[in-house]
């Protein structure tokens, strides 16, 4: 069975995008995209054949010169969620309209490999819900940004976290891995 991994930058304050960015302000946002993080991030990444977007992080992609039914990471099955998003699926980037849980429970059990869910609040805060989130890996930005998207969404879980790993950046940023323990 796969294991689903959220591996998502964060502020000091549980959100994963500040009003810059929900804006489309990329150069106006106080995320760190930029640093001696990037390179781990982008050998992590390599481990998953797969990701899991909401629609709104897959169109974020789309500000930097994406477009709809490309893949935003090469070499990954791409799973976008979304009933606003219009494009054809193809063999790298799949569109889903279907209920999400229903679908990723099925996918676990059909891949034996991890799955990277990228973002999405609110699929995020679907899927802790119906404990579908096996690990949490957190690109801690040292910023606080008062209001923006917030890593659950509308969910508030009460979890259990075990911290199996930290790594401190010269930038300030910190990630953090832990493993969710349901109660």
């Amino acid at each position: 069975m796969a294991e689903i991994i959220y591996y998502v930058a964060v502020s000091l304050d549980n959100f994963i995008a500040d009003q810059p960015m929900i804006e489309g302000k990329i150069d106006e946002s106080l995320f760190l995209f930029e640093g001696d993080h990037v390179p781990d991030f982008l050998t992590d990444i390599q481990q998953y054949e797969s990701v899991l977007m909401g629609g709104k992080t897959y169109e974020f992609g789309f500000q930097l010169g994406a477009k709809p039914g490309e893949p935003s990471y090469k070499g990954i099955k791409h799973y976008i969620f979304s009933n606003s998003l219009e494009f054809m699926s193809n063999e790298e980037v799949k569109l889903i309209k279907e209920d999400a849980i229903v679908f990723i429970k099925d996918l676990k059990q059909q891949v034996n490999s991890k799955i990277w869910l990228c973002g999405g609040g609110e699929l995020a805060g679907s899927l802790i819900k119906h404990k579908l989130i096996d690990q949490l890996v957190l690109k801690i930005n040292p910023i606080i940004v008062g209001e923006g998207i917030s890593l659950f969404g509308s969910i508030n879980p009460s979890l259990k976290l075990e911290l199996m790993d930290m790594k401190q950046y010269s930038n300030g940023i910190i990630k953090a891995t832990y493993n969710i323990m349901y109660m």
